[in-house]
């Protein structure tokens, strides 16, 4: 694995501390930093909890971010006001809170909902055929039109390929669409994908839609996809053991790089 190192003084510890950022080139942690500090004498430390150890009453963290390296007092007042806010809470207020439910059509899509006080007269509510299946919304997946997901350098990430077979149904069809209706259909439901059953759906969606199942018409999954799945998912495993074998191996160099300088160090 190709790492950069940055190593500079850390004004906001005692004279003499050192600040260094890994920067990690290739692997699966690609783009991420892991930052370490390093004592007078070259002793090494990777979190705040050891740094407060080794440093005692002599010197105060309180308000020490360990990612940056400087003094940060707003983050003294946010733990002040959480501890404060645990006290509150402790004591046996009521709960005051008005925010409306949250009604959540995916699980990560949360929208708010308006709070209805049934009624006896309302003959919806008292229908025992509508009180067990509660209504869904139509083409709900086109909100995600748009969306874009993306790595830790910020890159979008090419999007997926679907097979020939699947096609889309319902107002603006589009494989962007069909890709999020079925994505989000495998997320959400324990129940196998079939598409759309029924041949009137090309008709009239708006009246034959089958909410339970995505946005695409029925469709057959053949022995030849499941063989090419198949072996998209056994190189795809290959390529994970690799880097993750080679991260291992570059952990356990830098490991025994730390033990020979503190062992120098200690000499």
């Amino acid at each position: 694995m190709i790492m950069e190192r940055k190593r500079m003084d850390c004004p906001a510890l005692p004279p003499g501390w050192k600040k260094e950022e890994v920067i990690r080139k290739s692997g699966l942690s690609a783009g991420k930093s892991d930052v370490y500090y390093y004592s007078p004498t070259g002793k090494k430390f990777r979190s705040k909890p050891q740094l407060s150890r080794y440093l005692g009453n002599t010197f105060d963290l309180g308000c020490f971010d360990f990612r940056t390296g400087k003094m940060m007092p707003s983050k003294l007042q946010k733990n002040k006001q959480r501890r404060n806010d645990t006290l509150s809470l402790s004591k046996g207020k009521p709960d005051l809170n008005t925010s409306l439910p949250i009604r959540q059509t995916a699980s990560i899509f949360k929208q708010p909902v308006t709070k209805v006080v049934n009624h006896p007269s309302n003959k919806v509510k008292s229908d025992p055929q509508r009180a067990t299946e509660q209504p869904r919304q139509l083409f709900w997946e086109k909100r995600l039109k748009g969306l874009r997901s993306s790595d830790v350098t910020e890159e979008v990430l090419r999007t997926m390929e679907l097979p020939k077979g699947l096609q889309g149904v319902g107002p603006d069809s589009t494989d962007e669409t069909l890709l999020s209706a079925i994505a989000s259909a495998l997320h959400t439901s324990n129940s196998p994908i079939t598409g759309q059953t029924c041949t009137a759906v090309e008709k009239n969606p708006a009246v034959w839609l089958n909410t339970s199942q995505p946005l695409c018409k029925a469709f057959i999954v053949t022995d030849e996809d499941i063989r090419k799945q198949e072996e998209r998912v056994h190189q795809v495993r290959k390529r994970l053991e690799e880097a993750l074998m080679a991260d291992v191996l570059a952990r356990a160099a830098e490991a025994t790089r730390d033990m020979s300088i503190e062992s120098k160090a200690n000499a």
